[in-house]
């Protein structure tokens, strides 16, 4: 027996330690409900977790997105279904306009009430908007814009300033067709000479007395020729003060991108066209006369056309916005469910070590108290 180191009490402490870091350590679990609380329990776990736990709030940001992409285009459908059913009633006022039977009277009222559907429409298209953006008069640009959010706009103006379009040359051709009266004419393009910054690919199309140029990334623009004066030659040429060629503004060029997914790459374009009497061929239009009714039914039934195909493409954007949504939430159970395996602690498995450490913490300290007693027994022998 000796009585300079008690090991056996030096072995008691040191068990008795390691189940009190265990018991603490399961307490902190148990606490928290945490499987990994420093990264010291388990580094790898850890850097995957935070990973994972980036992405799950991203999928949550992105569905909120998504949402709000499908509100805007409810907001703007909903629009557009106003404006086409005003220029169905432009066009049936259109067609009694045209009849042998009115009166010049009869036309000019009739004149007076779609002069008032022009107005309304340019109202919509001036007043829709969703939080305070307006969403079909070409204002909603996001230049600098935060969430990965800008718009298309494709509207033809000469006072708007975000981006500048340069066409060096036209060339129209003027058709006399026989049965058309002496004034009337039809336009066919002979050719286009486009400047340097229009999108790639762009191309154009004569109907009517209207230009049609369209390029990639959805980019349209519409350009009324009508108040053209040939005056018998077959050829015109566009040009603005310094010869630097038509000059044509547009603003917002480009497609309202929505951040539909966590990662920077997952990113939907929805184009909105700009929806203007201008941008649809018919702010001229007038049914005063007859011949006029008969220009504005041709007119109203290509806008009518044209609001249709915006609600379809506007349909079918809000379809995978839908088919987004109801994925992202896929997701996200999926990657919460992964998150909760990796991070969190299985309650009653940490229960089951939290006795065992504490038996143990307990039966340590009555050893270690065994221990400390040994050496007290050696004053017997000197007794």
């Amino acid at each position: 027996m000796r009585i300079n180191y008690n090991v056996s009490a030096m072995l008691s402490n040191n068990a008795l330690s390691n189940s009190e870091d265990l018991l603490a350590k399961s307490l902190e679990r148990l606490s928290s409900g945490l499987k990994i609380n420093h990264a010291k329990d388990n580094p790898a776990g850890l850097a995957m977790g935070k990973r994972m736990n980036a992405q799950i709030e991203g999928l949550s940001v992105a569905n909120q997105n998504a949402s709000d992409g499908i509100s805007i285009i409810e907001i703007a459908d909903g629009a557009l279904t106003e404006v086409s059913e005003m220029l169905q009633r432009m066009n049936e006022l259109s067609v009694k306009a045209a009849n042998g039977v009115m009166t010049d009277e009869d036309r000019a009222t009739v004149q007076d009430e779609i002069a008032q559907l022009k107005e309304e429409i340019t109202r919509i298209a001036d007043t829709t908007e969703f939080n305070g953006q307006k969403l079909l008069n070409g204002e909603f640009d996001f230049k600098g814009y935060t969430n990965n959010l800008e718009v298309k706009v494709n509207s033809y103006s000469k006072e708007v300033t975000a981006k500048t379009y340069s066409i060096d040359s036209i060339t129209l051709e003027k058709e006399i067709v026989d049965g058309v009266e002496t004034g009337n004419y039809l336009v066919d393009l002979g050719s286009l000479n486009l400047g340097t910054d229009f999108p790639d690919g762009t191309t154009a199309t004569a109907k009517d007395n209207l230009i049609t140029l369209e390029g990639e990334g959805g980019f349209e623009m519409v350009l009324d020729v009508s108040e053209v004066n040939f005056g018998g030659a077959n050829t015109v040429t566009f040009s603005a003060a310094g010869g630097n060629g038509l000059v044509i503004d547009a603003t917002g060029i480009g497609a309202m991108r929505l951040q539909i997914g966590a990662n920077e790459t997952q990113i939907l374009a929805v184009d909105i066209p700009t929806i203007s009497l201008q941008n649809m061929g018919i702010e001229e239009i007038d049914v005063s006369t007859q011949e006029g009714a008969g220009d504005a039914i041709y007119r109203l039934d290509g806008a009518i056309k044209y609001v249709s195909k915006v609600r379809g493409r506007l349909g079918a954007y809000q379809n995978r916005l839908e088919s987004s949504v109801n994925s992202l939430d896929v997701t996200s159970e999926n990657m919460t469910a992964a998150y909760s395996r990796i991070m969190d602690v299985d309650m009653a498995e940490e229960m089951t070590y939290y006795t065992t450490y504490q038996v143990m913490t307990q039966a340590g300290t009555s050893m270690l108290a065994q221990a400390n007693e040994r050496p007290s027994q050696v004053l017997q022998l000197l007794q």
